[in-house]
């Protein structure tokens, strides 16, 4: 039986908005209609007055009571007990309540009779409130996967990462109002439109304060509330990083991996729906470029500048400091003592600014100063009566306010202040002050090691900080208790740090180095490490680390770099290198040992993000430096020699590259011996680049002998031996033992998936290799769906135009034409001929044989002007870059002449047919693969030109020889005896 209608105002503090929400739909599913009303009485009115005004509003009074219901404003119990006598009493049959808090009411509120909705279900939850409104219930299940239905507030979304709510958080009813029109409104069960919403303003107008209780209020609408701190690329993208875990994705430990993952989890809604993302303090557009994800789901940022809303792409708002309301509302919380009057002109002096009241008005609940005296103060702006001498680079209120501050604490708790001091050498969102208590008493200066080693005096220090300051603690969890890390406002860490002498700022720079050095786990290549070395990156410039010319500190940069290169974070291991070595090249010696490993790994970075000719240009140039200087055998001019070496492979120049890696492992082998690691290594280099210059034999040999040092040497596990093992099989592909080359292979990829994971980037360069030997013994099947799907793995591994991923993508057009899917094979053979030529230039081989792909590609379609043209290009483009010896301009050849047939020039194919045909026999040997295709083709040329017997004695013998090499049954061997003209595939190499 339907329930007969009546009307409920629910009405609720900001707090527990998600329970009235939640009320409200329950009711309005019995045909109920609810008002939703904000409790928020004001300062100046009586409580009886505010109660009253409730019942203006129609219908039943449901009132909502949280654990701040009762401490919103300045009321004494006293006045709540009289208050509701006089309202309630009266009118019991127009209100109820239900119960949220997690703390026991005050006595008074029994006169509400609420009921309690803690702890229970959502069903039991909906049951009592029906009961206590005496509302017939429908027999209808709670259903909260309703379109549009909020979540039960008991089961918060289902991953949460925002910082605690402030509990004195006032006013902004209006903001956060406007951001839930242009956000939560659309947050329902339904597919969500993509919003991103920028709050803007100035330093201290409290933005991140709205940012983090518009994630309380409404966070509820979501399925993943997620905080981001910005103010720095490294935490920002480590931070980003971590939501992969918590969505369940299955990643490896790269973290451009994971945030990958991530984007493209948000982006399809899978695992889930409904996603808001906060993006805290980005000011620089550039610090989280590639971060902010897109797709149906909420983007918040909050920033100084309007960036956002032009190319950013966001709505805005603009945050303005409190309404005279809102600030006298916040002062008289903050400071019970302070009269309506005093809040007023207290507001006034500090113009209504968010952050220079919580300072002042912390300050006076702290302190016996009448207000009236420290208002004055504030209005005169003479920070200098009280001994402080401040940059008038900073709002005079804040000034004053601040001096006023630090002289007291001098006076009171001159620890907390030195402590304070020492915050400003670190990063302000994030101050390890669990890094503080656990360092060696000689890492600190005498004062404040001595203050760190007694725990009463060191949390009553930081109480005081806390106390009389907007500095904010975290407190660890059970398994790290206590304060684990300190917030400043960046206002504060600039003014302490510009209010110090200059030898205050050296002690204090070269403690918190120590700090930073001492907390080092000198291990950057472990994994179990890397939390700790994001936690130091984002201190290393607070506390001056980059400017240092101490040797452990260098150290420490040197590893943090080198953490950020094993992570796979080259943007920012670039621009740390950048940041450290604009410090030090102007200093006297500019070829120390870590100038020499940062340049070294500049190079690196600049390299593994494609800047070729920039990675060129630094190790050539270090190269020259040091051989001017150095013996041929020097370390540093070894290394060096090695990563220009890496950079010229990538260029394509490889016969630099190759003479260059042969130095390097020989000098190394009579150095270190032939067995040691380096000289391995280099050996390794030296082999993929006689394999580039098509010298396949020799590059066998090499991969061979080095898998055997390897597997003697190490485990069978081993990353190296690993890859040892890939490089090897690679090895046997390219010499045509196509069998050898797959058994090998299919073990070495299923050891790579079970040792490193599916997503490790050796793991997917490994099942890319067992891909494309399957192709060449079995043909496409098997082959096709493993290269699908490590495309799509290197697409979140690496990104769409990553060199990893283009080489995979470039062998997919192959699977795509050889599928008859000409459509998507022309597609992708175009994206990544243009993304070779983007990455490498026009002239470089891997742009021009995936020009020579997309003229096969055009063939199939018909299009055979084009497909002579292109292959054309490719081929006369390969030779300039090759040779016309090399294999990859023999295929270029072998696929030309296949053109001139389309297009019908038979004598032009016939005579680039032999001219094929006897390079190949010369350079790769009568039994190669390429040169039997060579042959092939050149018999079907031979037919058309009606010189029958040699064709047919070309043919019988390229199938005898076909037969006896890769077998009758071969893909190879059955199209040639089916009379199709073979082509040849271009295959971007690994390097």
């Amino acid at each position: 039986m339907r329930a007969a209608r009546s009307d409920v105002t629910i009405s609720y503090a900001g707090f527990a908005r998600p329970w009235a929400a939640w009320l409200a739909h329950q009711l309005e599913r019995l045909g109920q209609v609810t008002t939703m009303l904000r409790w928020d009485p004001q300062p100046d009115a009586t409580l009886v007055d505010e109660l009253s005004r409730l019942l203006s509003s129609e219908g039943r009074l449901l009132m909502v009571l949280d654990d701040w219901f009762f401490r919103l404003g300045t009321r004494s119990l006293e006045e709540w007990t009289a208050a509701l006598r006089e309202v309630v009493s009266p009118h019991a049959d127009r209100f109820a309540a239900v119960s949220v808090a997690t703390q026991p009411l005050p006595v008074t509120a029994v006169l509400l009779r609420p009921v309690d909705l803690r702890d229970v279900d959502a069903e039991e939850a909906g049951r009592r409130v029906l009961n206590r409104l005496g509302i017939a219930p429908s027999g209808r299940a709670v259903d909260e996967d309703a379109p549009g239905a909020p979540r039960f507030p008991a089961e918060p979304p289902e991953v949460w990462n925002i910082p605690r709510r402030n509990s004195r958080f006032t006013g902004r009813d209006g903001v956060l109002e406007e951001m839930y029109g242009k956000l939560a409104r659309s947050a329902g069960r339904s597919p969500l439109v993509e919003t991103r919403l920028a709050l803007y303003g100035i330093s201290g107008v409290g933005k991140s304060q709205i940012a983090v209780e518009y994630a309380h209020r409404f966070g509820n609408d979501y399925d993943v509330v997620w905080w981001v701190s910005a103010t720095n690329r490294g935490a920002a993208r480590e931070q980003l990083a971590e939501l992969a875990a918590r969505l369940g994705l299955p990643v490896g430990q790269e973290i451009g991996d994971r945030i990958r993952a991530v984007h493209e989890a948000l982006r399809t809604g899978r695992p889930y729906r409904r996603w808001l993302l906060i993006f805290d303090s980005a000011d620089d557009m550039e610090q989280i470029e590639g971060l902010v994800p897109g797709g149906p789901g909420h983007v918040l940022i909050t920033t100084l500048s309007r960036d956002w809303s032009g190319s950013g792409g966001a709505q805005e708002i603009e945050v303005l400091p409190f309404t005279r309301v809102e600030s006298v509302g916040y002062a008289r919380r903050r400071a019970p003592r302070l009269t309506s009057r005093d809040a007023d002109d207290l507001s006034a002096a500090v113009q209504d600014l968010p952050l220079l009241l919580a300072q002042t008005a912390a300050w006076l609940d702290a302190n016996p100063m009448p207000p009236r005296e420290y208002i004055e103060l504030i209005r005169r702006g003479e920070p200098s009566l009280v001994g402080i001498q401040i940059s008038s680079d900073y709002p005079m209120a804040f000034q004053t306010s601040w001096a006023i501050t630090l002289n007291t604490l001098r006076e009171r708790s001159p620890a907390a202040v030195e402590l304070l001091k020492l915050f400003a050498f670190f990063a302000p969102d994030a101050i390890p002050v669990s890094l503080l208590i656990k360092d060696r008493r000689a890492d600190l200066p005498g004062y404040l090691a001595d203050l760190a080693a007694e725990p009463i005096s060191w949390n009553t220090a930081l109480r005081r900080l806390t106390e009389s300051t907007a500095v904010r603690l975290t407190q660890g969890q059970a398994s790290r208790p206590g304060v684990v890390t300190v917030q400043m406002h960046r206002l504060y860490h600039r003014f302490l740090r510009g209010d110090m002498t200059e030898e205050e700022r050296d002690a204090l720079s070269a403690a918190a180095c120590r700090v930073l050095v001492s907390a080092d786990p000198q291990n950057p290549g472990d994994t179990l490490t890397w939390e700790r070395y994001a936690d130091l990156i984002e201190h290393l410039e607070p506390a001056g680390a980059l400017e240092t010319s101490e040797p452990s500190v260098q150290g420490l940069v040197v590893n943090c770099v080198e953490y950020l290169r094993v992570r796979g974070e080259y943007d920012m291991g670039l621009r740390l290198c950048e940041r450290f070595m604009a410090h030090w090249r102007s200093r006297p010696a500019p070829m120390q040992r870590t100038m020499l490993v940062l340049t070294h790994q500049h190079a690196n970075m600049l390299r593994r993000l494609g800047r070729y000719r920039e990675a060129e240009a630094v190790g050539s140039a270090v190269v020259e430096e040091l051989g001017a200087e150095r013996a041929g055998d020097d370390a540093d001019l070894l290394r060096a020699k090695d990563g220009l070496a890496g950079t010229l492979m990538a260029l394509g120049s490889y016969d630099r590259a190759c003479a260059l890696f042969a130095e390097v492992w020989q000098s190394y082998a009579v150095l270190l011996g032939a067995r040691a690691p380096r000289a391995v290594s280099s050996r390794s280099n030296y082999g993929l680049a006689l394999g580039l210059l098509g010298r396949y034999q020799e590059s066998l040999a090499t991969h061979h002998e080095v898998l055997e040092i390897r597997e003697r040497e190490l485990q069978a596990t081993d990353p190296l031996t690993l890859n040892a093992a890939t490089s090897h099989a690679h090895a046997l592909r390219l010499v045509g033992r196509y069998q050898e080359a797959a058994s090998r292979q299919e073990v070495t990829a299923r050891l790579h998936e079970q040792v490193m994971g599916l997503h490790h980037p050796q793991t997917l360069r490994a099942e890319h290799g067992l891909a494309l030997c399957l192709r060449r013994l079995h043909g496409g099947g098997r082959a096709d769906a493993l290269l699908a799907d490590v495309a799509g793995r290197c697409h979140l591994v690496h990104g769409p135009r990553h060199p990893e991923t283009l080489m995979v993508e470039a062998d997919r057009v192959v699977s795509l034409r050889e599928g008859a899917d000409l459509e998507a094979a022309l597609e992708a053979a175009e994206t990544v001929a243009t993304s070779y030529r983007d990455l490498l230039g026009e002239e470089h081989p891997y742009t021009v044989g995936t020009l020579g792909n997309l003229g096969l590609v055009l063939g199939e379609t018909g299009d055979r002007r084009a497909a002579l043209e292109m292959t054309e290009r490719a081929l006369s483009g390969m030779e300039r870059a090759m040779g016309p010896a090399h294999p990859w301009a023999l295929g270029c050849a072998l696929n030309a002449g296949g053109a001139y047939r389309l297009h019908g020039e038979v004598e032009g194919a016939a005579a680039l047919g032999e001219d094929t045909l006897r390079r190949a026999t010369e350079v790769l040997g009568e039994t190669h693969p390429l040169t039997l295709a060579a042959k092939v083709a050149l018999a079907d040329d031979l037919r058309a030109l009606r010189d029958a017997p040699r064709a047919a004695k070309l043919e019988e013998e390229a199938l005898r020889q076909l037969a006896g090499t890769l077998g009758g049954a071969h893909p190879q061997t059955l199209s040639a005896r089916r009379r199709r003209r073979p082509t040849w595939d271009f295959e971007p190499q690994p390097i």
